[in-house]
Order: structure tokens, then sequence, then C-alpha cells
């Protein structure tokens, strides 16, 4: 069985027992999360595609950690007019298990 939901503007395909890294979610570590922007419901026997949700379906997950990743260069530069601008910058994340599928 496993889901497609939506957070933070991205899709994110999961299924029990997966951990995957989302835009930063304001919970804190070790406290339960509901996913309820569902967006595909697949188990062995069919499939729900919502419009743009699957009404009643939501996914359960528990928050591990919070984090930031990697940096990542912003380097700009404009050819023959000496224009080089360089910064980093590091997105924060928040990993989540999910726990449970239910539709």
């Amino acid at each position: 069985m496993f889901a497609v939901i939506e957070t933070g503007g991205k899709q994110y395909r999961v299924s029990e027992g997966k951990k995957i890294k989302v835009e930063k979610l304001n919970t804190e570590d070790g406290k339960a999360f509901v996913f309820d922007k569902v967006l595909l419901l697949n188990d062995d026997k069919s499939t729900k595609v919502g419009a743009p949700y699957v009404k009643g379906a939501k996914v359960e997950g528990k928050v591990l950690a919070e984090g930031r990743s990697k940096k990542v260069i912003v380097f700009r530069y404009h050819a023959k007019t000496r224009y080089r601008k360089k910064r980093g910058h590091r997105q924060p994340f928040t990993e989540v298990e999910i726990m449970k599928i239910s539709s």
C-alpha cells in the first residue's frame, strides 16, 4: 500500500515505515503529524485518485528530527562587467517516519 501526499508545495510517494525529508513543519520532535492532503491512494486491489484530494484519506507520521540540508552554492555572474556574487544556502527540513495510511 502506498500514497502520494502533498506538503510544502512538493509531492511525495510514501508507504508505511518509510522515512522522508520534507519541508520544515511546525512541530516538535517525537510528536505525531497528520498529512491530510492525499492525492492518490493505492492498496493492492484498487487505486483512488483525488480531485484534487482523496476524501477521508490521511497519512499519519511521526516527526523524528529537524535539521538543515547540505549547503548549496548560489553563484551569480555577469560576463565582462566584474559582477560576481557568491552566497550559500541551507534549506531546513523535517524528517518524518510514516506510521499509518488510512482511507
